[in-house]
């Protein structure tokens, strides 16, 4: 199949995720209404950014070697809002949000993302050094959501420590995905095509931009709006 139609079979699925989203927003259910926005915003992005792709833009060549500038400048603003909407739902009941673990999450994100690009313009072994990097980026968002993140959710309960941990898992899951495909792929060791790079890259986003959002502002439709009794701001 040609990239483009993967591309615009991608920027489709993104413009259905929107629209659901939109109609979910009419009827919050007790959802934050920020946290339906944020859905909306992550797949118009990337719908713009993969849309830019499938007209044969947002490309470049390096060295022989194609780089999809254009998935960078889709993750660079999606991963901060998916953190975000993670953050949203670990502190789903409190008053006032973490804000100080929220920049930390979204600092170490920029970082990876960054990383990621400047590896995917990099030749030879160098590429490789900013790889880890990035990676070492990626080991921290871990440790941040599954730590302070997780008991901070848990502190408000453990329905919502419950709902929090779930959509965790299916996001990291997910999100381990990108590196191994980078590594994997011509950016990499090259030991898959760019058919299947492209086709990966597709597929992956999806279930971590639409897939996520989904299973996240479902599951906190379902939770009851009592406040849990002790909401500790933990760190």
């Amino acid at each position: 199949m040609p990239e483009s139609t993967l591309h615009l079979i991608y920027v489709a699925c993104m413009a259905a995720g929107a629209l659901v989203f939109a109609v979910w927003a009419r009827d919050p259910r007790g959802v934050h209404r920020e946290e339906y926005l944020v859905a909306i915003l992550i797949p118009v992005w990337s719908g713009i950014a993969y849309l830019a792709m499938a007209l044969g833009l947002g490309i470049t060549e390096v060295d022989g070697q194609t780089t999809y500038w254009a998935r960078y400048a889709d993750w660079i603003v999606t991963t901060p809002l998916i953190l975000l909407a993670l953050s949203f739902t670990a502190m789903h009941r409190l008053k006032e949000r973490n804000y100080v673990l929220i920049g930390a999450l979204v600092g170490a994100d920029v970082i990876m993302i960054l990383c990621g690009l400047v590896g995917d313009l990099a030749s030879g072994p160098t590429r490789f050094v900013f790889f880890w990097i990035g990676v070492a980026g990626l080991a921290t968002i871990l440790w941040l959501t599954w730590g302070p993140m997780r008991r901070l959710a848990f502190s408000q309960g453990d329905d919502l420590g419950s709902v929090y941990t779930t959509v965790l898992g299916y996001l990291t899951v997910l999100w381990i995905g990108y590196p191994m495909v980078w590594m994997l792929g011509p950016s990499g060791l090259g030991l898959i095509g760019q058919e299947m790079d492209t086709l990966l890259f597709v597929v992956l986003p999806v279930f971590s931009k639409v897939g996520f959002s989904i299973l996240d502002l479902s599951l906190l439709r379902r939770l009851s709006p009592t406040p849990a009794a002790n909401p500790a701001l933990a760190v």
